[in-house]
């Protein structure tokens, strides 16, 4: 193909792939490749983000290439969409930058035996329940309540002490990226007024762009992975997206304050403060890894208990048990994390740490981390959108494994910010206009829906033609909300 050179030197080097070379800025130790079609990228021009993917490339020990998926906006030290793996054997340091504020925000997906037209009149009852008895927004608090060793042992074990509890099922964890469990936790990492923060949060939606939807499958793309999903044209689904709450926000900040002149006394020079980092052997790089990972835990039992809450709410409206209703989670995905996986780099398998910092882990068929259920299609990639118009559900493809370290993007990406949305939405009811289309919208602030307009979103259509078109993932199911519960 015809390489179409950008501002910059930035050139495209296939379809849906654009290469900004190691000489873009003195300094960079390997080129950035942004996955995006030609409108995206006529849009970044100028934008922060692009340089933000030029800065992650003068990290220590990264490899093969700064990447970006074609969510990417702005972001602290690393863009949202960021993706990079560090190699410790070569000094390859860690970031909180690379994970971000909301430790493994992520994202899960639930399906049911129940069709659109059988319970079409419980929608509202059931929207109206979920509100109701799911925690969200700033400040709110929930029935679950840790701390001690209680706290200790859920930052170290994740969704298996809920299953303790019996908060949590086998099949629960099954489908929970990592089992719902990130190795090499240390709650003794985190700081006393983290633990404090999280004490009541678990369970708790949050605010933001965090939300729980009703949705039903608009359309099938593959038959067969959508059936080994579970997922049947018109049947309801249940979309959680939430994180490790004030817990894991307190965890980053404690970080970056702790980081703040350690690259100095490492001979580490960054052109943005906001990457600040650590060599991962490191003790600092070692401390702050116990304690994101005891926050990555946290977050994944969130979800874990807001899924809870969420079957009973469907039991008590619809007198069933949610067992009847075969309430089973297809798939938990984190997507703001760094993890330790293995890659074959330069020809030979190597042990890198991978940051996703609005990220999917995207691995395909035949892959050992893949849940058993899913050995033959790849790994379910859940895709929000927004409040307007759909999400989706895909499956990793080989293709991420050989250019993005096994990612691709993790929901539409912002274009907006949420002051400019709030602008935008000024005069306007969000929660009516929504109505209009048929989604029933509950907030606890006008703000928080104006925040979330759907304008101030990118067309998540767009976003995951490229990650197909690129052989990142590949097109399962899409997703057209019914309601949707915001803080």
């Amino acid at each position: 193909m015809v390489k179409q050179r950008l501002a910059g030197s930035v050139e495209q080097v296939a379809p849906f792939c654009w290469r900004i070379p190691p000489d873009f800025k003195p300094g960079m130790r390997v080129e950035g490749r942004v996955y995006a079609d030609e409108r995206m990228i006529a849009d970044l021009q100028g934008d922060p983000a692009w340089e933000q993917v030029a800065h992650v490339a003068f990290l220590p020990g990264i490899q093969r290439a700064s990447l970006a998926m074609p969510d990417i906006h702005a972001g602290y030290g690393f863009p949202i969409g960021g993706v990079c793996a560090t190699d410790p054997v070569e000094g390859g340091v860690i970031s909180p930058g690379g994970v971000g504020y909301d430790i493994n925000c992520g994202v899960r997906l639930m399906r049911t035996n129940l069709f659109y037209l059988d319970i079409k009149r419980e929608i509202e009852p059931l929207v109206d329940r979920l509100f109701r008895d799911i925690p969200a927004g700033t400040g709110r608090i929930g029935k679950y309540h840790y701390s001690g060793q209680q706290l200790r042992r859920l930052l170290r074990q994740g969704v298996s002490f809920l299953r303790e509890q019996g908060l949590a099922t086998d099949g629960d964890i099954e489908h929970t990226e990592a089992g719902g469990c990130l190795d090499g936790a240390e709650p003794e990492e985190v700081s006393q007024r983290a633990l404090a923060r999280g004490a009541d949060q678990c369970g708790t939606l949050g605010s933001g762009n965090h939300f729980l939807e009703l949705q039903v499958v608009d359309a099938i793309f593959d038959a067969t992975a959508a059936a080994a999903m579970g997922l049947e044209k018109d049947s309801v689904c249940v979309m959680i997206h939430s994180g490790s709450r004030g817990l894991g926000y307190q965890v980053c900040d404690d970080a970056l304050k702790r980081l703040r002149g350690v690259p100095a006394r490492y001979g580490i020079e960054l052109p943005d403060r906001q990457l600040a980092c650590a060599p991962i052997d490191s003790p600092e790089g070692r401390a702050y890894y116990g304690a994101m990972a005891a926050a990555a835990n946290f977050a994944w039992c969130n979800r874990q208990l807001l899924m809870w809450q969420a079957r009973e709410a469907f039991a008590a409206v619809l007198g069933s048990a949610w067992q009847r209703l075969q309430m089973n989670l297809v798939y938990d995905v984190a997507h703001n994390i760094a993890k330790f996986e293995r890659h074959e780099i330069g020809g030979s398998m190597r042990r890198v740490c991978v940051h996703r910092k609005g990220a999917t882990r995207a691995i395909p068929a035949g892959h050992p981390e893949t849940p058993l259920a899913y050995r033959q299609i790849g790994q379910p990639v859940i895709i929000p959108g927004d409040m307007g118009r759909c999400s989706w559900v895909l499956v990793g493809r080989p293709g991420s494994m050989q250019q993005t370290f096994g990612s691709c993007c993790h929901g539409a990406g912002r274009r907006l910010s949420r002051t400019a949305a709030v602008k935008q939405a000024k005069g306007r009811r969000i929660d009516q206009e929504l109505a209009r289309q048929g989604i029933l919208a509950r907030s606890r602030s006008r703000r928080g829906l104006a925040e979330e307009c759907p304008e101030a979103y990118k067309d998540v259509n767009q976003v995951v033609d490229v990650v197909q078109g690129a052989d990142l993932a590949a097109k399962v199911a899409r997703l057209r909300p019914l309601g949707v519960i915001k803080g």
